[in-house]
């Protein structure tokens, strides 16, 4: 196991144990879906590609993939994303 992931790994753990948010601890990304119209990410490394029917945003070592309808960027930062429209799937992309 590499050092990064042994340092990730004890932090995961630490949360678990003193019932921390393991995202917030572990440098985790924070995904929310509000039903089928809105998908709030926070932790993001930007936005790879972007069209009304797919959005790629890189995640950490995963891309998170929003795949629907009508999809547009409602709001960015250095940190979070939100992404509203019909929204069908959101898939991770390794």
């Amino acid at each position: 196991m590499e050092k990064n992931a042994r340092a990730r790994e004890l932090r995961t753990r630490m949360a678990e144990l003193f019932d921390l948010p393991a995202d917030l601890v572990a440098g985790l990304t924070h995904m929310e879906l509000l039903g089928d119209r809105q998908f709030f990410l926070e932790g993001h490394g930007g936005i790879l590609s972007y069209s009304d029917a797919q959005i790629d945003v890189s995640a950490g070592g995963t891309v998170v993939r929003v795949r629907g309808g009508g999809l547009e960027l409602r709001s960015m930062t250095g940190d979070a994303v939100r992404i509203r429209g019909r929204i069908d799937a959101v898939e991770f992309v390794r």
